[in-house]
């Protein structure tokens, strides 16, 4: 399972011209699941972000978590990270999960993520959606966790 998340200072999904999810200062994960995830693989992809250092402490350095400082999750589903174009100039998409599998993986790791943070907001799986941010930093970093 891969995500890539970016620090905000806030961020917002809209479909078809409504908000569906909004945070502030937080983080917006973008999340992919790939074929042979499994529900424990999200599980540990969410206590890493849940612990990740990457929000400064009173001397600027980044010392605190996403938990330390109250911030909100903003997730949603984006199976174009798994994006292979190493052949040609259209990406492939064999990396992500097939939808039905994928769909049961976000929805699993945004209800683990709803019983362990107390701020989670989400797009909507499969829509077409508009992604509104703030990068603060910007900070921005890949994660993956494998089986």
């Amino acid at each position: 399972m891969m995500a890539l998340l970016q620090r905000v200072s806030q961020a917002r999904v809209e479909i078809a011209g409504e908000t569906v999810g909004r945070i502030g200062h937080g983080l917006l994960v973008l999340l992919c699941a790939e074929p042979g995830d499994e529900p424990a693989v999200g599980g540990r992809l969410l206590a890493k972000i849940l612990k990740l250092r990457i929000f400064a402490d009173e001397q600027g350095r980044m010392n605190r978590s996403v938990q330390d400082v109250g911030g909100g999750l903003l997730i949603v589903s984006q199976f174009t990270l798994a994006a292979d174009t190493r052949s040609g100039n259209r990406p492939g998409f064999t990396g992500a999960a097939p939808p039905a599998l994928g769909e049961a993986l976000y929805d699993r790791f945004v209800a683990d993520a709803r019983a362990a943070h107390p701020v989670v907001e989400t797009g909507r799986f499969g829509a077409d959606m508009q992604v509104h941010l703030v990068n603060d930093g910007p900070v921005t970093i890949p994660l993956r966790m494998t089986a």
